[in-house]
Protein backbone atom coordinates (compact mmCIF):
# COMPACT_ATOMS: atom_id res chain seq x y z
CA UNK A 1 0.00 0.00 0.00
CA UNK A 2 1.28 3.63 -0.38
CA UNK A 3 0.68 6.79 1.00
CA UNK A 4 -1.58 7.60 -1.22
CA UNK A 5 -3.82 5.11 -0.57
CA UNK A 6 -3.21 5.05 2.96
CA UNK A 7 -4.60 9.22 3.01
CA UNK A 8 -7.22 9.17 1.13
CA UNK A 9 -8.65 5.42 2.05
CA UNK A 10 -12.96 6.00 3.01
CA UNK A 11 -13.16 3.75 6.07
CA UNK A 12 -16.70 2.05 5.09
CA UNK A 13 -16.03 -1.34 6.15
CA UNK A 14 -15.90 -2.29 9.73
CA UNK A 15 -15.55 -5.67 11.55
CA UNK A 16 -16.17 -4.85 15.29
CA UNK A 17 -13.57 -2.33 15.98
CA UNK A 18 -11.48 -2.91 12.83
CA UNK A 19 -11.18 -0.96 9.93
CA UNK A 20 -9.65 -2.74 7.16
CA UNK A 21 -7.84 -0.31 4.80
CA UNK A 22 -9.17 -1.72 1.49
CA UNK A 23 -11.73 -4.57 0.58
CA UNK A 24 -11.15 -6.34 -3.22
CA UNK A 25 -13.95 -8.65 -2.74
CA UNK A 26 -17.18 -9.28 -0.48
CA UNK A 27 -19.03 -12.18 -1.11
CA UNK A 28 -22.73 -12.33 0.62
CA UNK A 29 -24.42 -15.52 1.50
CA UNK A 30 -28.44 -15.30 2.52
CA UNK A 31 -29.96 -18.97 2.12
CA UNK A 32 -33.48 -20.24 1.89
CA UNK A 33 -33.53 -24.40 3.33
CA UNK A 34 -36.71 -26.14 1.74
CA UNK A 35 -37.49 -29.56 3.07
CA UNK A 36 -38.13 -32.19 0.25
CA UNK A 37 -40.03 -35.26 1.95
CA UNK A 38 -40.85 -38.27 -0.56
CA UNK A 39 -44.22 -39.55 0.34
CA UNK A 40 -45.87 -42.45 -2.23
CA UNK A 41 -44.36 -43.75 -5.24
CA UNK A 42 -41.25 -40.84 -4.59
CA UNK A 43 -43.15 -37.91 -5.04
CA UNK A 44 -41.79 -35.15 -3.15
CA UNK A 45 -43.56 -33.11 -0.86
CA UNK A 46 -42.32 -29.09 0.62
CA UNK A 47 -44.23 -28.81 3.58
CA UNK A 48 -41.25 -26.33 5.39
CA UNK A 49 -38.98 -23.68 5.08
CA UNK A 50 -36.03 -21.77 7.27
CA UNK A 51 -33.61 -18.94 6.90
CA UNK A 52 -30.11 -19.94 7.53
CA UNK A 53 -28.00 -17.44 9.04
CA UNK A 54 -26.13 -15.05 6.75
CA UNK A 55 -22.55 -15.57 5.95
CA UNK A 56 -20.00 -12.84 4.48
CA UNK A 57 -16.77 -13.68 3.32
CA UNK A 58 -14.18 -10.67 2.70
CA UNK A 59 -10.69 -10.68 1.44
CA UNK A 60 -9.46 -7.25 2.56
CA UNK A 61 -6.17 -5.67 3.77
CA UNK A 62 -4.68 -3.76 6.56
CA UNK A 63 -2.14 -0.71 6.04
CA UNK A 64 0.97 -1.77 7.74
CA UNK A 65 1.17 0.66 10.99
CA UNK A 66 4.99 -0.23 11.11
CA UNK A 67 5.45 0.86 7.35
CA UNK A 68 3.71 4.06 5.57
CA UNK A 69 5.08 2.38 2.29
CA UNK A 70 4.74 -0.93 1.12
CA UNK A 71 7.94 -0.73 -0.64
CA UNK A 72 10.08 0.66 2.30
CA UNK A 73 10.44 -0.37 5.65
CA UNK A 74 9.77 3.11 7.67
CA UNK A 75 9.14 1.58 11.15
CA UNK A 76 13.04 3.38 11.95
CA UNK A 77 11.75 6.59 11.35
CA UNK A 78 9.04 6.67 14.02
CA UNK A 79 6.53 7.08 11.80
CA UNK A 80 3.55 5.39 12.81
CA UNK A 81 -0.02 4.98 11.53
CA UNK A 82 -1.88 2.46 13.29
CA UNK A 83 -1.27 -1.16 14.21
CA UNK A 84 1.40 -3.64 12.49
CA UNK A 85 0.05 -6.26 10.75
CA UNK A 86 1.59 -8.22 13.23
CA UNK A 87 -0.69 -6.90 15.80
CA UNK A 88 -3.58 -6.80 13.56
CA UNK A 89 -3.65 -10.36 13.00
CA UNK A 90 -3.50 -10.60 16.73
CA UNK A 91 -6.22 -8.27 17.08
CA UNK A 92 -8.21 -10.52 14.59
CA UNK A 93 -7.62 -14.04 16.53
CA UNK A 94 -8.47 -12.26 19.64
CA UNK A 95 -11.75 -11.60 18.12
CA UNK A 96 -12.27 -14.94 16.95
CA UNK A 97 -11.42 -16.65 19.98
CA UNK A 98 -13.27 -14.09 22.20
CA UNK A 99 -16.62 -15.77 19.93
CA UNK A 100 -17.95 -11.81 21.46
CA UNK A 101 -20.77 -10.89 18.93
CA UNK A 102 -19.48 -8.37 16.48
CA UNK A 103 -21.29 -5.46 14.39
CA UNK A 104 -19.94 -5.49 10.64
CA UNK A 105 -20.11 -2.88 8.20
CA UNK A 106 -20.11 -4.10 4.27
CA UNK A 107 -20.92 -1.89 1.36
CA UNK A 108 -23.94 -3.54 0.67
CA UNK A 109 -25.63 -3.61 4.10
CA UNK A 110 -24.78 -3.75 8.02
CA UNK A 111 -24.86 -7.08 9.55
CA UNK A 112 -25.27 -7.24 13.52
CA UNK A 113 -24.53 -9.78 15.64
CA UNK A 114 -21.98 -12.17 13.76
CA UNK A 115 -18.98 -14.41 14.69
CA UNK A 116 -15.83 -14.29 12.91
CA UNK A 117 -15.36 -17.67 12.02
CA UNK A 118 -12.50 -17.94 9.99
CA UNK A 119 -8.65 -16.09 9.17
CA UNK A 120 -6.50 -16.74 5.90
CA UNK A 121 -4.01 -14.87 5.67
CA UNK A 122 -0.98 -14.77 2.90
CA UNK A 123 1.85 -12.77 2.51
CA UNK A 124 4.08 -12.34 -0.41
CA UNK A 125 7.38 -10.32 -1.19
CA UNK A 126 5.84 -7.01 -2.37
CA UNK A 127 2.98 -7.03 0.98
CA UNK A 128 5.31 -8.08 3.72
CA UNK A 129 4.73 -4.71 5.27
CA UNK A 130 1.04 -5.27 4.94
CA UNK A 131 -1.75 -7.79 6.15
CA UNK A 132 -3.91 -9.04 3.77
CA UNK A 133 -6.41 -11.66 4.78
CA UNK A 134 -9.59 -13.56 3.67
CA UNK A 135 -12.27 -13.21 6.87
CA UNK A 136 -15.33 -15.69 7.23
CA UNK A 137 -18.22 -13.94 9.18
CA UNK A 138 -21.31 -15.82 9.84
CA UNK A 139 -24.61 -14.43 11.90
CA UNK A 140 -26.16 -15.64 15.00
CA UNK A 141 -29.75 -15.90 15.29
CA UNK A 142 -30.59 -15.09 18.98
CA UNK A 143 -33.83 -15.59 20.26
CA UNK A 144 -36.20 -15.14 22.98
CA UNK A 145 -37.15 -18.37 25.36
CA UNK A 146 -39.39 -18.49 28.36
CA UNK A 147 -39.43 -21.06 30.83
CA UNK A 148 -42.89 -22.03 31.74
CA UNK A 149 -43.76 -24.08 35.11
CA UNK A 150 -46.32 -27.18 34.93
CA UNK A 151 -49.27 -27.70 37.63
CA UNK A 152 -47.81 -29.50 40.79
CA UNK A 153 -48.12 -33.06 40.77
CA UNK A 154 -50.88 -32.71 43.45
CA UNK A 155 -53.16 -30.45 40.94
CA UNK A 156 -53.35 -32.78 38.41
CA UNK A 157 -56.27 -35.98 38.23
CA UNK A 158 -54.56 -38.59 38.45
CA UNK A 159 -52.35 -37.47 41.51
CA UNK A 160 -49.23 -39.97 41.92
CA UNK A 161 -50.02 -42.73 39.16
CA UNK A 162 -49.33 -39.67 36.49
CA UNK A 163 -45.77 -39.65 35.61
CA UNK A 164 -42.95 -38.74 33.48
CA UNK A 165 -42.33 -40.45 30.20
CA UNK A 166 -40.61 -43.85 30.78
CA UNK A 167 -39.45 -46.48 28.23
CA UNK A 168 -41.92 -48.73 27.39
CA UNK A 169 -39.82 -51.13 24.92
CA UNK A 170 -40.04 -51.94 21.50
CA UNK A 171 -43.20 -51.83 19.66
CA UNK A 172 -44.05 -53.95 16.38
CA UNK A 173 -46.81 -54.17 13.58
CA UNK A 174 -48.71 -57.10 13.21
CA UNK A 175 -50.11 -58.04 9.89
CA UNK A 176 -54.10 -58.08 10.15
CA UNK A 177 -55.02 -61.80 9.58
CA UNK A 178 -58.45 -62.39 7.22
CA UNK A 179 -58.86 -58.55 6.91
CA UNK A 180 -61.42 -59.39 4.01
CA UNK A 181 -64.26 -61.17 6.95
CA UNK A 182 -63.62 -57.71 8.94
CA UNK A 183 -65.03 -56.03 6.09
CA UNK A 184 -68.07 -57.80 5.39
CA UNK A 185 -68.67 -58.14 9.09
CA UNK A 186 -68.13 -54.36 8.66
CA UNK A 187 -70.48 -53.52 5.96
CA UNK A 188 -73.15 -56.05 7.67
CA UNK A 189 -73.48 -54.12 10.38
CA UNK A 190 -74.28 -51.14 8.68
Amino acid sequence: MDILSAIFTAYGHRIGTLVPTVVTVETHAHKLNVTSLPVERGASISDHAWVEPAAVTMKCGFAGGGSLLNFIDTTGWQIKSGLSPAETLDSLIALQKSAALIRVVTSKRTYENMLLTSIATSTTKGDEHNLTCDLELKEVVLVESQQKSAAPKTNMTQGVSTSALQNAGMKSVRPVQDSGKKMALRQGAV
